[in-house]
């Protein structure tokens, strides 16, 4: 009996968030549809219409000429070749380029535009891979660890005094408001007067590539026509890493400025306090002191 009331009571809790999950992709699924399908028919009926002027104006081709042009510009590009410009574009392969790459993969971002294309190379990704992912977030959980080691202080907030808790508060989200500046407002700033995006884009290839999604529509240091410096797309590997650890502890305080601010707000208003004085913590009073007598 018992076991039954509990895998009702499990159900109970499952069922309704798979709907709501299932309901969520369906509502994504919907609304990208709706965004997307237009232009993406528009894009694929102009490359139709330009194929077919460019045999117009070169009658000496063929259509089976131009499938196989096309199909060799396709393969250039998946592995990692821009067919624009010429065969002074710089290397997908050099050492800022391999940093850039290597980071990706221990991320697990993977843009797409760039995979090893040899055998060996793409063995050595796999076993890469294996050892750099672990690796990966045993140092993000360590970063984040010893950042909030600094925060002790936060644990034992209850003890201190309103205005002490205040300026603990207030400091919280100044290095918050900090961080958010120099992870995700100044870097895609930089990387729009660099790339030649506008903020929006920039700031949209921060938050892809910092969430690991990477979908791979903007990447940068790609860009054929544009000369980069040659350590552009190592210095933006380390700011990925150093974005990844930044939320990593950023995701834990959150809640605790959330939590700290309703806290300062009900002691505000005088509803953090019993009769007896002493203020409530998680629903619970914490014991009051004995003052020592001499």
């Amino acid at each position: 009996m018992p076991r039954a009331r509990l895998c009702s009571r499990w159900g109970g809790r499952v069922l309704p968030l798979l709907l709501a999950y299932i309901c969520y992709l369906l509502l994504g699924a919907t609304i990208f549809q709706l965004l997307e399908k237009q232009a993406e028919s528009q894009s694929r009926d102009r490359f139709q219409f330009e194929k077919l002027r460019f045999l117009e104006n070169y009658t000496c081709l063929d259509q089976q000429a131009v499938e196989q042009f096309v199909q060799v510009i396709m393969e250039a590009w998946v592995k990692g070749v821009n067919p624009k410009g010429n065969s002074t574009n710089p290397s997908n392969w050099d050492f800022g380029s391999s940093f850039f790459f290597a980071g990706t993969v221990v991320t697990t971002i993977g843009y797409g535009n760039l995979a090893p294309s040899t055998e060996a190379g793409q063995v050595f990704c796999v076993f890469y891979a294996l050892v750099g992912i672990p690796l990966n977030v045993v140092f993000l959980n360590h970063l984040g660890t010893g950042l909030r080691a600094h925060l002790t202080m936060l644990e034992r907030w209850e003890d201190q005094p309103r205005r002490s808790q205040l300026l603990q508060t207030l400091g919280l989200a100044l290095f918050l408001a900090l961080g958010t500046l120099l992870i995700l407002i100044l870097p895609p700033m930089i990387f729009s007067h660099v790339e030649g995006w506008s903020f929006s884009e920039g700031f949209y290839f921060a938050f892809i590539t910092l969430s690991t999604i990477g979908f791979g529509d903007y990447v940068v240091g790609t860009d054929p026509s544009k000369h980069y410096l040659s350590v552009y797309r190592s210095l933006a590997a380390i700011w990925i890493l150093l974005g990844l650890a930044w939320l990593a502890l950023v995701l834990p305080l959150g809640p605790l400025l959330l939590h700290r601010r309703s806290q300062l707000w009900l002691l505000g208003r005088g509803l953090g306090l019993k009769e007896g004085g002493a203020p409530e913590t998680d629903g619970l009073p914490r014991p009051q002191k004995t003052p020592i007598s001499a």
